[in-house]
């Protein structure tokens, strides 16, 4: 099996998802930790630093790796094989009905005639 090139594997489409994640993580990173310890603290950026790697790293294992593996594995193991022709639905007609209802308007009601 031959080794994917390093240009296919840093792909455009790659590094959008990768700036597009660092820049949520960024955001995240920064509303947290001002939100939490302000942001005249001493260790603010190395809260920051630590805070933007954990969603960072959250974020691209889910979109870049669970979620394409979950995908790949319903269409792999849930899908029909190729070449069966799709089931049929196999729902009895619906007959049409016999009559059709009459319904009486409501009556409104007016002030006056109201009880008390």
């Amino acid at each position: 099996m031959p080794q994917p090139s390093l240009s296919t594997l840093l792909s455009a489409q790659l590094l959008r998802r990768a700036g597009i994640m660092a820049g949520v993580s960024f955001g995240l990173a920064l509303a947290l930790v001002g939100y939490l310890f302000g942001f005249a603290d001493d260790d603010y950026f190395s809260r920051l630093f630590r805070a933007f790697f954990v969603f960072f790293w959250l974020l691209s294992v889910t979109f870049l790796a669970v979620v394409p593996f979950v995908s790949w594995a319903v269409a792999k193991w849930l899908a029909p094989p190729e070449g069966t022709p799709p089931a049929e639905a196999s729902r009895k007609p619906r007959n049409a009905p016999a009559s059709t209802t009459v319904r009486k308007p409501t009556r409104t009601v007016t002030r006056s005639e109201k009880t008390l």
